[in-house]
């Protein structure tokens, strides 16, 4: 960021529980949680394929079909609209149930911290 530069933080576009696409990598998931702005440490952020802009929220995403979840910039991700349920073993863990499309978040279930 130069001088002058506006910083613009931009408030989640996703909700907990919400399926979302990844634009680029394509897979599929499920909201677990996600932070104001990236909190992975710069070797994680250097090492990432992609360097999406740190000041946006980034996501903790569920993989359907996966046991692992990642940590996505707002930017690269999109609402997902076939309504599918997510196969994932923390699911059962952080939602009560699935119903149009979403999940509801179980009651005092967070996401562990991974920053």
């Amino acid at each position: 960021m130069r001088v002058g530069d506006v910083m613009q933080l931009k408030g989640p576009s996703f909700e907990i529980g919400q399926l979302v696409k990844h634009r680029r990598y394509g897979y599929r998931g499920v909201v677990a949680g996600f932070d104001p702005e990236c909190r992975a440490e710069q070797a994680w952020y250097q090492n990432n394929r992609t360097q999406p802009k740190r000041d946006q929220p980034w996501y903790h995403v569920l993989v359907h079909g996966g046991e692992h979840a990642t940590y996505a910039a707002q930017d690269s991700l999109e609402p997902y609209q076939g309504g599918e349920q997510v196969l994932h073993p923390l699911v059962r863990t952080l939602f009560e149930s699935f119903s149009q499309g979403r999940y509801q978040a179980r009651t005092g279930a967070h996401f562990p911290g991974l920053w």
